[in-house]
């Protein structure tokens, strides 16, 4: 659990201009190797050899995985592999590989754009092979990886960014109580083409809030004996 922070006190201004609170200026740690459980699966730092040749026959063939992110399609698990050894070894994003009860992997999600100094972090580079998609496990990883981030970490801002032509990214950012804040206009450039990214994001005091809405959400008595959920995670947080 992340410990007391210090606050630092700033004096009034001199000349009655209005000024922010006052915030912790303790750096926060980095994000590190841990295993997070839950009811439906876990989470656990990516091991190139050990989780990706299995998660490329998880995603193989669905080339509309990669259709909004940086890297990929892949020609074949040789290319796919050569990816994971890049991210199972850098500290910014690290990456997080997402696995069923069996220990089968399905899904990454990376913490990146890790900046300490502001106890502010971003979730990214997300991708579900289809066995991941619309199910209890996809929404439980990233409520194990949110709690992680404000409660072990004491991160104060929880960042959600994606292409604004990205509908199904910007529909999940939602569901799960991001905030949407804006868009920044020819922000990037991807595989040659303009993206304009919309910008999403949970900051501390919200997360009290979200929080008690997930485990509604993912408590046993929300699904069904067929394992269909009876209240949506939107209608809980309204």
């Amino acid at each position: 659990m992340f410990s007391t922070l210090k606050t630092c006190t700033m004096p009034p201004s001199q000349n009655n201009l209005p000024l922010g609170e006052p915030v912790d200026t303790t750096p926060a740690p980095w994000p590190q190797p841990v295993t997070l459980n839950g009811r439906f699966g876990r989470i656990e730092k990516l091991v190139a050899e050990k989780h990706g040749p299995a998660l490329w026959h998880a995603v193989a063939g669905h080339d509309d995985l990669w259709t909004y992110m940086k890297t990929g399609p892949f020609s074949d698990e040789a290319a796919f592999m050569e990816l994971q050894k890049e991210r199972a070894t850098s500290s910014d994003p690290f990456t997080y590989v997402i696995l069923d009860h069996e220990g089968a992997p399905l899904g990454l999600s990376c913490l990146m754009n890790i900046r300490p100094d502001l106890r502010v972090i971003e979730v990214g580079n997300i991708f579900y092979a289809p066995a991941l998609q619309r199910t209890p496990l996809g929404t439980e990883a990233q409520y194990l990886l949110m709690r992680y981030v404000f409660e072990d970490l004491g991160y104060r801002r929880y960042e959600w960014k994606t292409s604004t032509l990205n509908a199904a990214s910007r529909r999940a950012g939602q569901r799960y109580g991001f905030t949407f804040e804006g868009i920044f206009r020819q922000n990037d450039i991807v595989k040659g083409r303009n993206r304009d990214t919309a910008w999403y994001s949970i900051i501390d005091k919200e997360w009290p809030t979200r929080k008690a809405a997930f485990e509604i959400w993912l408590a046993p008595d929300n699904f069904d004996s067929e394992g269909r959920q009876k209240k949506t995670l939107a209608h809980i947080e309204a």
